[in-house]
This record gives structure tokens, C-alpha cells and sequence, in this order.
């Protein structure tokens, strides 16, 4: 089995936690992973379609990122067109995508999300994508 992790770095410290967590699953099961990163959370769809078009060899993504709500409506836009994106991606073309761009009010929120002593959500959404990868197997979609 092999993943790629597409990960938004605008935040870095935040996205390193979160590949900490994704990292620690896909080594536990013994899954092969590339990881490759992009500026922000906006550009995580587009990678992943790139990567879907141009490699074959990936049974499925993990998404990581975060947007924090600032003074103006960027973030509604990017929150809402990342996740819109990607859930075309998964159910338009397939993909077994793990969502795991943080949506929070402050970064006290993100840290909340993505302690690896604690709920790591790079974590949940590499399982999150092991199980949608589960799901393409049992009905014959996987390549």
C-alpha cells in the first residue's frame, strides 16, 4: 500500500505535528508513503489531482493543513473551497482522501487538534484513508 501525504505548510509547526501523527500510522502498518507540500491549504486539492494524474502508484492521499480565522473572509474561502475540492476529488474521481485541514478560530485550537500525545488528527485522517482505501478494494476499484 502506498500514500501520498500532501501537506499545506503555511503553519509549520502545526503541519509538522500533523505528519508526525500520519507518519507514526502508515509506519506501524508498513505502508509505503511519499510526502510532498504545497504553500497553504488552498493548494492541497490541486496537488493531489496532480499527483493522481501523473502517478498511478498511490492508493490513496492524506490531506493536512490548517486555516486559522483571521480579520477578513479568506478563510471562509479557503475552508470552503479546500473542502470542496477534495470531496470532488473523492467522490467525482475516486480518490481515498483523508481530510485533515484544521478549521479553528485561534492556534490554541490547532494545537488542540494536532498533539501527538493527544488527538492527533493527522492520525485520524491516515486512518480515514486506509479505511476509504479499505472500501475501494471491497468493491474493485482499486487499479
Amino acid at each position: 500500500m502506498k500514500l501520498l501525504i500532501v501537506e499545506a505548510r503555511f503553519y509549520e509547526d502545526i503541519a509538522d505535528e500533523l505528519v508526525k501523527g500520519a507518519i507514526q500510522v502508515l509506519e506501524e502498518i508498513g505502508a509505503e508513503y511519499d510526502r510532498i507540500s504545497v504553500p497553504g491549504a488552498f493548494e492541497i486539492p490541486a496537488a493531489i489531482r496532480f499527483a493522481a494524474d501523473g502517478h498511478d502508484g498511490y492508493d490513496g492521499y492524506v490531506a493536512l493543513g490548517c486555516v486559522i480565522r483571521g480579520e477578513t473572509t479568506h478563510y471562509d474561502y479557503v475552508c470552503e473551497e479546500s473542502a470542496r475540492a477534495l470531496q470532488d476529488l473523492a467522490v467525482r474521481d475516486r480518490l481515498a482522501i483523508g481530510y485533515g485541514i484544521l478549521t479553528v478560530e485561534n492556534r490554541d485550537q490547532a494545537w488542540a487538534r494536532c498533539s501527538v500525545n493527544k488527538h492527533n488528527k493527522g492520525a485520524a485522517v491516515t486512518h480515514a484513508a486506509l479505511r476509504m482505501i479499505e472500501l475501494k478494494k471491497q468493491y474493485g476499484l482499486i487499479r
